[in-house]
């Protein structure tokens, strides 16, 4: 569960499963449902840029 003050601050709604992973200082929290049915549920503009974790 996400704290109802860290949905509003993101503008998430209660519903969707993430799943969880521990990475070395942070964790990552991923949709356990396909892309396609996910696409939309958080308003606004896609402004994700991926970190440069990988080489």
């Amino acid at each position: 569960m996400i704290a109802k003050r860290v949905r509003a601050q993101f503008g998430l709604s209660p519903g969707p499963i993430l799943g969880v992973i521990a990475l070395p200082g942070r964790i990552a929290l991923l949709p356990t449902q396909s892309l396609a049915a996910l696409r939309g549920f958080l308003p606004g503009k896609n402004s994700f840029q991926r970190q440069g974790d990988r080489p």
